[in-house]
């Protein structure tokens, strides 16, 4: 029987979510696997790339073959220099965690209620332009002024 390792689509239209998965070579795209190694979300940003390395390793040990979009990704990870023998690859860049919605919730609810002097999450941008826009035309009309003064003298 004939191992390959390949991706199995899943997710929405327009948002494609793989699983990398070990299968029969002559099972559908989306058929059965023998083993799921992994998951790759290429619409995320950086990518999403989780790959159970031992269960790869030892699938490539005993003669699966990899399609061309997993030995990438396995490149990508490393998984495929180990096995060849060959230096690592750089580091995966990993997303930043994101700011826990809840406690910033709560900080600005304290701020509005006066409770703890915080500065707002994001300035006013049309309050900013406002206020910009007079001090502008005060420095215009004095500059005005005294350039029509100068041209009298």
């Amino acid at each position: 029987m004939a191992v390959k390792i390949r991706l199995l689509r899943m997710g929405k239209i327009r948002n494609p979510q793989y699983r990398i998965v070990v299968a029969d070579s002559r099972t559908k795209r989306d058929g059965r696997a023998i083993e799921y190694v992994g998951i790759y979300q290429p619409k995320e940003d950086p990518s999403v790339i989780e790959v159970k390395s031992d269960r790869v390793q030892h699938w490539l040990s005993v003669g699966a073959q990899p399609s061309e979009a997993v030995q990438r990704i396995l490149e990508k990870t490393g998984d495929w220099q180990k096995f060849k023998g060959e230096p690592a690859p750089p580091p995966l860049l990993v997303a930043p965690e994101r700011a826990d919605r809840k406690a910033a919730y709560e900080a600005e609810a304290k701020a509005a209620a006066g409770l703890a002097e915080a500065a707002p999450a994001r300035p006013a941008k049309k309050a900013a332009k406002k206020a910009a826009a007079p001090a502008d035309a005060a420095e215009k009309t004095e500059e005005q002024a005294g350039a029509t003064s100068g041209e009298q003298v």
